[in-house]
C-alpha cells in the first residue's frame, strides 16, 4: 500500500548549493547524499528517480522552478501525485509570503517566516494546511511583510500580528460577523471596492498532417478567480459551451476543481460552480476540450471543421537543387462566436464596457498577437544565409538549430497569407562537387588547391571542335548533379513547423461565461446594498501547440 506522507524537503539555489533542508519523519537520506545522484542523470531529468544505491533506496521527487531547485525523498513507496502536489504547493505559498518572483535570496532573508510555513502545511509528515489564507492566521510575520499582507484590505493589523490571543478574542467578541470557519478564506476581510473577475485562459495543442488535416486538436482550459469583496459571500458561476447548457457536460471533459467549489451541486446542474471564495486570487478551476468532433456520428472521411486563427504550411526540396524550403503562414481574423460572445458575458455579469476586467485595456473585438513560427532545422545544416519574409522579420539561430520568424501584430491583424523563404547551406562534401564546378579542387594531403585550367581548356577546345554539341552534354551533366544535390539535401530539410500566438477576448472551445450571481441570502458580512462590480475576460494562447508535420 502506497503512502502519503512526507519525508524532507530540500531546495537547491541556481548554483545547486543547499539553501534550506527541512526533515519531517523518520532518516531519510541527506541532500549532499541525493544531489550527485540526481545531476547524474541527463537533462531533461524526470521528476521522479529512483536510487537503488544508497541506503535506504530512495525515490527522489523533484521540481524545478525559477531556477530553484526543490527535492523530496522518499524511503517508502509513496503516492507520486501527492509529493508532488506538496511540492507545488510550496512554491504557490512561499510565493505567497515572500512575493513573486521566488528567489533564494528572498528565502534566506526570511529563514524563520520559511520553518513557520513549512511547520504548519505538513506535521510530521502528514500534510495538514495549504491554504494561504488560512496561513496567515496562524504564521507570525515580523516587520515590514507582516505590514505588507496583513495590513492590505484589512480595517486593523492581521491577527498574526497582535497579541496571541487577539484571534480568540475577535471570535468571542464578533461571532455573528466572522461567518462560518473556511480553511481557505481569511476571518473579517474587508475591502474598500467590491470586485469579482473571472479569468479564462485556453491552451492550445493541436497537430496536423502534411495535408493540413488536423490529428489530434485538445484546449486545455484554467479559470482564474479573483476575489476582492468583504465578508463571507456565496457565489454561483455559470458556463456555457457550444449547443447551450446541456451541452457544457459533454464538452468539458475531466475538470477539476478548487476545495471551495461544491461538488454537488456541478454534478446536479453541470455547469454551474458553487462556492464561496478565497480572498484574492485564486485558480477555480481547470479543464480540457476536445476540438474535434467525436462519437458516433463522425464521418472519418470528411475533413473536420477546426477554425484556427493561424495556420502554417511548409513545402521542401525547392530549387534546382534542392536547398529551399518556404513556410506559408495563414492568418485569420474570423473567430466564431466572438461577436455575440463578449456582448452576453457583459450584459449577464452587469460590467461596464468602459472598466478593463483585469487591467491591460479592453478589446471590442478579439485581437491576434504574439505571432511566432519556430522551425527547427536539422544538425547537418551549416548556415542559412537567405532568409526572405514577406511579413516581420526571420533570424537562424545556429546554436538552437531553429528558424524563428516573428510576425509583428500590425501585419498580424491583416487577414491573409505571409511567406517564409529560405536558403539552406549543407555540410561540406567529401566529393569536392563545388570545387568541380570552378576549376579548383581542394588536395587534403598538401592542404592546396589544384588549379585545374586544362579542365577549362579540354572542354572548351571539346565544344568547339564538336560545334556545340558539348553543351548537351554538359546540360545533362548538371542535371545529374542536380539530381544528387537534391537527394543530399532532402535530409536536411525541416520535419515539422509549429506556430506561437495569443488572441484577446475569444476562446477556441467556445466556453463562455453566461452569470456570475451572488447569493445575499446565504452570504455574510457583505453589507446592506453592496453590489460588486464583476468582469470577465478570455485568452487563447498557443505555446508552440500549433504544430504541423511536414
Amino acid at each position: 500500500m502506497m503512502r502519503t506522507t512526507i519525508e524532507a524537503l530540500y531546495i537547491f539555489d541556481q548554483h545547486n548549493d543547499p539553501i534550506l533542508e527541512h526533515t519531517y519523519r523518520s532518516r531519510p537520506a541527506a541532500a549532499r547524499t541525493v544531489l550527485p545522484l540526481y545531476l547524474a542523470h541527463a537533462a531533461p531529468r524526470p521528476s521522479l528517480i529512483y536510487l537503488p544505491n544508497i541506503n535506504p533506496p530512495t525515490l527522489l521527487f523533484s521540481l524545478v522552478y525559477s531556477g530553484l531547485l526543490f527535492l523530496s525523498p522518499a524511503s517508502a513507496d509513496t503516492e507520486p501525485l501527492f509529493v508532488l502536489e506538496f511540492l507545488h504547493r510550496v512554491i504557490d505559498v512561499l510565493e505567497e509570503f515572500l512575493g513573486a518572483p521566488l528567489l533564494a535570496s528572498k528565502i534566506e532573508g526570511a529563514y524563520d517566516v520559511v520553518a513557520q510555513l513549512l511547520g504548519e502545511m505538513c506535521d510530521a509528515g502528514s500534510v495538514c494546511n495549504t491554504e494561504p489564507n488560512a496561513l496567515r492566521d496562524v504564521v507570525d510575520i515580523p516587520g515590514w511583510m507582516g505590514k505588507l499582507l496583513g495590513g492590505v484590505s484589512l480595517p486593523g493589523p492581521s491577527p498574526a500580528l497582535g497579541p496571541s490571543g487577539s484571534l480568540k478574542q475577535q471570535l468571542v467578541l464578533n461571532p455573528s460577523t466572522t461567518g462560518p470557519a473556511i480553511p481557505w478564506r481569511r476571518a473579517n476581510v474587508r475591502h474598500t471596492s467590491n470586485e469579482l473577475y473571472v479569468d479564462i485562459v485556453e491552451t492550445l495543442s493541436v497537430t496536423l498532417a502534411p495535408s493540413g488535416r488536423p490529428l489530434a486538436a485538445l484546449a486545455y482550459g484554467s479559470i482564474a478567480f479573483t476575489s476582492k469583496i468583504s465578508g463571507v459571500p456565496d457565489l454561483l458561476l455559470t458556463l456555457s459551451a457550444p449547443g447551450g447548457k446541456a451541452a457544457i457536460d459533454r464538452a468539458l471533459q475531466l475538470p477539476v476543481f478548487h476545495p471551495c467549489v461544491r461538488l454537488a451541486r456541478w454534478r446536479e446542474r453541470p455547469g454551474e460552480l458553487s462556492f464561496v471564495p478565497p480572498d484574492g486570487k485564486f485558480v477555480l478551476a481547470g479543464y480540457e476540450v476536445n476540438l474535434l468532433p467525436s462519437g458516433p456520428a463522425f464521418d472519418f472521411k470528411s475533413p473536420p471543421n477546426l477554425h484556427l486563427p493561424v495556420s502554417i504550411e511548409v513545402s521542401k526540396s525547392l530549387g534546382p537543387t534542392g536547398a529551399d524550403f518556404e513556410a506559408r503562414l495563414h492568418l485569420s481574423n474570423t473567430f466564431p462566436g466572438s461577436s455575440n460572445s463578449s456582448a452576453s458575458s457583459r450584459s449577464a455579469l452587469g460590467s461596464r464596457s468602459s472598466t478593463p476586467a483585469f487591467g491591460g485595456g479592453s478589446f471590442s473585438s478579439p485581437q491576434l498577437a504574439d505571432v511566432v513560427v519556430t522551425i527547427p532545422i536539422p544538425a547537418g545544416v551549416r548556415n542559412i544565409p537567405d532568409l526572405r519574409a514577406s511579413r516581420g522579420e526571420a533570424h537562424f539561430s545556429p546554436a538552437e538549430n531553429m528558424v524563428e520568424w516573428r510576425v509583428p501584430t500590425k501585419d498580424a491583424a491583416a487577414a491573409g497569407s505571409a511567406t517564409l523563404r529560405c536558403s539552406i547551406v549543407g555540410p561540406l562534401s567529401d566529393e569536392g562537387d563545388e570545387g568541380a564546378t570552378n576549376g579548383f579542387r581542394f588536395d587534403a594531403a598538401s592542404g592546396e588547391y589544384d588549379d585545374r585550367e586544362e579542365a577549362y581548356q579540354s572542354s572548351g577546345s571539346a565544344f568547339v571542335e564538336h560545334g556545340g554539341s558539348g553543351s548537351t552534354g554538359e546540360r545533362e551533366q548538371q542535371e545529374q548533379r542536380d539530381l544528387r544535390r537534391v537527394q543530399q539535401n532532402a535530409p536536411l530539410m525541416p520535419s515539422s513547423a509549429s506556430v506561437s500566438f495569443s488572441v484577446k477576448g475569444w476562446l477556441a472551445s467556445g466556453v463562455k461565461v453566461e452569470g456570475l450571481v451572488v447569493d445575499t441570502r446565504k452570504s455574510r458580512g457583505l453589507g446592506e446594498g453592496v453590489k460588486p462590480y464583476k468582469g470577465v475576460k478570455y485568452l487563447t494562447l498557443s505555446k508552440k501547440g500549433v504544430e504541423t508535420r511536414c
